[in-house]
This record gives C-alpha cells, sequence and structure tokens, in this order.
C-alpha cells in the first residue's frame, strides 16, 4: 500500500511539474472536456425531460383504459344479415360489470354540446353524463379545495359540475369557483370542482380542458333523447388488460348477436399500445441526443491524447533512464494515463457544475407556454450522472492508454539518447 502511495505522490507531482509549464494547453484541454460534458450533460437532461413529458403527456387521459364505441356489423351471423348498427343502453353497464370480472372500473359516457352561462358569459361546449369511477379512469384531477363527482350525486341526481380548467377561465377568469354556479342548458348547476391543468397527447371527443361533467343520472334526466355515446373501462390490473378486452367483447357479442371476430361490430381503443409508441418514441430521441453529445465529448477527448502525445515525445529522454534502471511497464504506463483522467476528471466536472447550473436557472423561468410544457425542462438524473461518468472514464482511460502505451514500447537505449 505505501508503494502504491508513493507511486501516486509521484504521478500527481509529475501532473504538476507539467501544468506550470503547459497551464495554457492543459487549460484550453479542460475547456473542450467541460464543453463536451455540458453538451452532453445538457442534451441527454433536455432528453429525460422530453421524456417524461412524454410519458406525463400519453397517460394524461388515463392510464392503461380502454374507450369502446359501438359500430356496425360486417359479418351474417346466426341469420341476421350484416350492416347492422350496435347500440349501447344503460344496463350495458351492470352486465359487463357482472360477467367481466377483469374489469376492475367501468363508465358508461353520455355527451352533447350546449350552452354555459356565468354571469354575462356564455360558452358553448360539451357536457358529459359520467359515472364517479370516470374522474379516476381518465385522469380527471381536482384543483385544491375542490372534487369530481360521487356517488351521492348520482344517486340524488344533484345538479353539480365539474369544469375543465380551460373552460373555468372562459367563464369565471381567474376567480375561484369552487361553490358559484353556472347555468347548463338554463338549469342551474353548482360548481364542486376544476380540473387541474394536464398534457393530453392522446383524446377523443376534444381535451378535458374544455368540457364540463355532470353525473350520468342528472344528464339522462335533462337530455331524455340522449343515449349512451360510449364506454370506459379499466381492467382490475395491467396484466389482466388482454382478458378483460376480450371479455368485453365477447360478452358483448353474446347480447347483441354478433360475431365475436367481426371487429367492426366495436370500435376498441386500447390506450397501452399508443403509451409504448410514445415511450419508445422519447426513448430515441433522447439515445440520439445522447449520440450527439458524446461525439462532442470524444473531440475534447483527442485534445487529451493530443496532450499525452506531446508529453511522451518531452519525456522520452526521462523515460529512457527510468526503463535503463528496470522500471516496470505499469510503472511508466501509470503516470500518462492518471494525468489523462486527471484533466478528464477536472473537465467532467467544471462541465457538470455549469450544466447543473443552467438548468437551475431553466427551472426558475416561466415558461407557460404550451409547446414548453409539451418538450418537458431539463431534469438531470441518476442515469445521466452514470452515462456521463462512463463516457468520461472512458475518453479519459483511452487518451491515456494510448500514448502511454507508446511509451512504455520505447527502446531504452534510443530514449537516452533523444534530444
Amino acid at each position: 500500500m505505501s508503494v502504491f502511495r508513493a507511486e501516486l505522490a509521484m504521478v500527481w507531482k509529475l501532473f504538476e511539474h507539467d501544468a506550470s509549464r503547459q497551464r495554457k494547453r492543459i487549460a484550453l484541454t479542460v475547456l473542450a472536456i467541460a464543453w463536451g460534458t455540458l453538451s452532453i450533460v445538457l442534451l441527454l437532461s433536455f432528453g429525460e425531460g422530453m421524456k417524461r413529458s412524454f410519458h406525463k403527456g400519453s397517460r394524461g387521459m388515463g392510464e392503461g383504459i380502454g374507450v369502446v364505441w359501438p359500430g356496425a356489423t360486417t359479418r351474417a351471423y346466426q341469420g341476421l344479415p350484416s350492416g347492422r348498427n350496435v347500440r349501447f343502453i344503460d344496463e350495458d353497464v351492470a352486465l359487463l360489470r357482472a360477467r367481466v370480472p377483469e374489469i376492475g372500473a367501468l363508465s358508461g359516457e353520455y355527451s352533447k354540446r350546449t350552452s354555459l352561462t356565468a354571469g354575462t358569459k356564455t360558452v358553448n361546449a360539451r357536457v358529459r353524463g359520467v359515472l364517479p369511477e370516470f374522474g379516476g379512469m381518465r385522469n380527471l384531477v381536482p384543483q385544491a379545495g375542490g372534487r369530481f363527482l360521487n356517488e351521492p350525486d348520482l344517486d340524488k341526481k344533484r345538479r353539480v359540475v365539474f369544469l375543465g380548467e380551460e373552460l373555468t377561465r372562459d367563464l369565471f377568469g381567474r376567480e375561484d369557483v369552487v361553490g358559484r354556479t353556472v347555468l347548463i342548458n338554463q338549469s342551474s348547476f353548482l360548481v364542486v370542482g376544476v380540473e387541474q391543468k394536464k398534457i393530453m397527447m392522446g383524446m377523443y371527443s376534444g381535451p378535458d380542458k374544455n368540457q364540463a361533467t355532470i353525473p350520468a343520472t342528472t344528464f339522462k334526466a335533462m337530455f331524455t333523447d340522449a343515449g349512451l355515446d360510449n364506454l370506459v373501462y379499466k381492467p382490475v390490473n395491467v396484466g389482466l388488460a388482454d382478458e378483460a378486452k376480450a371479455g368485453l367483447y365477447r360478452v358483448m357479442a353474446a347480447k347483441y348477436r354478433f360475431d365475436p371476430d367481426d371487429t367492426r361490430a366495436l370500435g376498441i381503443w386500447d390506450t397501452r399500445e399508443n403509451q409504448r409508441i410514445t415511450d419508445n418514441i422519447a426513448l430515441g430521441i433522447q439515445m440520439f441526443l445522447g449520440i450527439i453529445g458524446a461525439l462532442t465529448l470524444f473531440v475534447g477527448g483527442m485534445g487529451v491524447a493530443n496532450i499525452m502525445y506531446a508529453v511522451v515525445k518531452e519525456r522520452t529522454r526521462e523515460i529512457g533512464v527510468k526503463m535503463a534502471l528496470g522500471a516496470k511497464m505499469r510503472q511508466v504506463m501509470a503516470p500518462f494515463v492518471l494525468e489523462a483522467l486527471i484533466m478528464t476528471v477536472m473537465g467532467g466536472l467544471l462541465g457538470t457544475a455549469v450544466s447543473l447550473a443552467l438548468m437551475a436557472l431553466i427551472a426558475r423561468l416561466p415558461l407557460e407556454n404550451e409547446a414548453f410544457e409539451f418538450l418537458g425542462r431539463p431534469t438531470f438524473s441518476p442515469a445521466i450522472a452514470a452515462a456521463t461518468a462512463a463516457v468520461l472514464g472512458t475518453i479519459g482511460t483511452l487518451a491515456g492508454y494510448f500514448p502511454a502505451r507508446r511509451a512504455a514500447s520505447v527502446n531504452p537505449a534510443v530514449s537516452l539518447r533523444y534530444e
């Protein structure tokens, strides 16, 4: 251990000696490594922020849910012709709950465009009638002080409404609206909650921020001619998603008498596939940005290698003396490898510090634009730290190894005659 410490001390003294003679060249090399590190950290952090934003946006409509619309048959079945339209009814919800145990939550959805009035402002918007489970499935999270619809609202046909955040601004501005009233189709409704702002990368019938949600029982009492537009379901767990989908199709096929293999009879949007595609796209973008950053850092590594080759040339006579005195190959190579690593680490720490400072500054900026929200903010993570350290370590080792190997291969007799 003491011999190893002595060698380390010797290497450090040699590095200090070279640094004092080649300050400008070493400083420029450290800055090149710092710039490369800055590039790779920022690019990976932007990629991580984008990936998390995509992940969040792809689940803005709900995670692992399915949306079912009635379609039309395309095959003759049990003596019935093709081309028959399927129409959902209220009892379908109870039937599916009883017959498909893989379904954990289920709600029918009614919808209609109508007028909403608050004071002197009137807006034409989509109003939907749903069950309380709908809020959890569709990621409709209320802002502080409010709530979503509940079972008593449904049972008592209460005239309560949950508003999208943009619809709320159109009607009330920036005021606190929970407890206020709004007219829906000329009927007074109590506002019980306002949706939290969210990003949606997938939707049907428009974004949630522009819609109003009321209890399904209240909706049917107001709009007696309205039919069930679609069903929204969520499996008990992700592992049972395919079984839930197949069970739903099987039960509905038996009730409405269409071929279970007729895929046009019902339209089912399984959001899992969209979420997988979005995650893969975000990962691909992050990898592309990381490769660009790594190439930039590689250029800095070439600068380190050039300096080490110059150092080898300058120390040729010194290397010859060491080898003539019986120095081992590792004792000749170690100083050059360690010097390269020291310069790489110094540049890496400087570049990382500047990157974190820039990300902290960006985090403080009030970026309220939807484009910025969609792309996300740069996010530093342990994975980025590990990837950067691995790239830096590889570049530093290689930049020192090859010049060191050249130094160790010098013939002592030749090196002693070197001027």
